[in-house]
């Protein structure tokens, strides 16, 4: 993937090549953790592609040895020394920052944490906002807003007591214990491992996969998925049912049909 829709000094950069979107964060040097530029960036990015019918994949990684390791310490310190911001401008902006973790889940597009190192506060709510995570093997996790007198942010707490339960989801914020991919992997928290000189080869596998279906199942599926976390059976059988009965009626499904029968793989339009 190399197409370039942004200049590399930027704290993010975006890639757009057959469906998929590449989201890097880009502060290598910090182990991309997160400035206030990062984020603005991150929000309007993560909502374009969010958007776009275009895209049917979005996977966010980060450059150098690290995913994300959560908000940038020096700028708190630094920040402590500038004129105090009330308590609500800093609630807005916060919650302006953490939308990332809404768009992910909310667009129609499978999105992948690609886990390529470091991985801890914030950015491991980034990671479990995202459909899959697939880790290098040279990842890291860890919760780590404990140690920095911190609760927590990007619906990181909501996020991992439904992705590895109640009891593991404290275990990791309240001890702040480190995890190895092979844990996070026995845990479900990730769902494939993979040594750093396959890394980019695995990641780009499933999402070229994933790119390759039919986009209106995909996104049928995502959102049965989400209502199953919060509606009752009976409310989420009825709205599967409509969502089935739409994907039933599409080009797509005849597509499909017509591959199978003849035996080869089928080119899905999304209409």
């Amino acid at each position: 993937m190399t197409v370039r829709d942004h200049q590399s000094d930027r704290p993010v950069l975006l890639a757009r090549a057959d469906g998929v979107a590449r989201l890097t964060l880009n502060r290598a040097d910090r182990l991309n953790a997160m400035s206030d530029p990062m984020l603005d960036l991150l929000v309007d990015l993560v909502a374009d592609v969010a958007a776009d019918p275009d895209i049917r994949v979005i996977v966010l990684t980060g450059a150098g040895r690290g995913f994300c390791v959560g908000g940038d310490l020096d700028a708190f310190s630094a920040a402590a020394d500038d004129e105090p911001v009330s308590r609500g401008a800093a609630i807005e902006k916060l919650h302006r920052h953490m939308r990332v973790s809404e768009l992910l889940r909310a667009s129609h597009a499978v999105s992948i944490a690609a886990v390529n190192g470091a991985c801890a506060g914030a950015g491991l709510s980034l990671a479990a906002a995202c459909d899959l995570r697939i880790s290098s093997s040279a990842a890291v996790f860890r919760s780590a807003f404990v140690d920095a007198a911190l609760s927590g942010d990007f619906g990181g707490t909501w996020l991992l007591t439904r992705l590895i339960g109640e009891s593991r989801a404290k275990q990791l914020a309240f001890l702040n214990q480190k995890i190895d991919p092979a844990t996070a992997l026995e845990w479900g928290l990730v769902s494939a491992v993979h040594a750093p000189e396959d890394f980019e080869r695995g990641v780009d596998a499933v999402a070229s996969a994933l790119a390759r279906k039919a986009p209106r199942a995909l996104a049928g599926l995502k959102h049965n998925f989400s209502d199953a976390a919060n509606l009752t059976f009976a409310e989420a059988s009825a709205i599967e049912a409509r969502r089935h009965v739409d994907c039933s009626r599409t080009n797509d499904l005849v597509e499909a049909a017509n591959a199978f029968l003849e035996r080869r793989a089928p080119r899905f339009t999304g209409t």
